[in-house]
């Protein structure tokens, strides 16, 4: 198991979905990316805030995904904003098409990180989150700060 995590380097990642979303169901996917968006993203110049991803077509993409133009880039390099491609099973984008159309979840970016030297992103099937959802699970979140303060106060 930590061989496995050794080999993983976390390029970005979306904090926000955790708060504005219930995550149910996370999947990996590969990308098809062009030589300067590798680059750009091996720096870290990528931003998932505004991305979602969609079945079109019977193919999956990662939509409004920004990543930064190469500094060293000429000028064939990338615009920063376009549709990418998603790699994923069939089976899995089946069941991604179902439950995005039939049962009205959306799906999520949730971090892009480097694999056995592969960029992948992980995307999650979510539900959106109501304001008394968030205002819950954040009294959660401070209750077992609370708790564990407490806790190490005793010992």
């Amino acid at each position: 198991m930590a061989d496995r995590d050794a080999s993983i380097k976390i390029l970005s990642d979306n904090r926000q979905a955790g708060h504005n979303y219930f995550l149910l169901e996370r999947f990996e996917a590969g990308m098809v990316l062009t030589g300067t968006e590798v680059k750009a993203a091996k720096d870290g110049k990528v931003q998932l805030k505004e991305a979602y991803a969609s079945v079109l077509g019977n193919e999956a993409w990662l939509i409004n995904l920004h990543i930064s133009q190469y500094s060293h880039g000429n000028r064939e390099n990338h615009p920063p904003v376009r549709n990418r491609k998603l790699l994923l099973h069939r089976r899995e984008i089946d069941k991604l098409q179902v439950e995005t159309r039939e049962k009205g979840l959306v799906l999520i970016p949730t971090k892009m990180y480097l694999k056995h030297g592969r960029i992948k992103c992980e995307i999650a099937v979510a539900k959106g989150k109501k304001l008394h959802d968030k205002r819950e699970t954040e009294r959660a979140r401070t209750a077992d700060a609370e708790a564990r303060a407490e806790m190490r106060r005793r010992a």
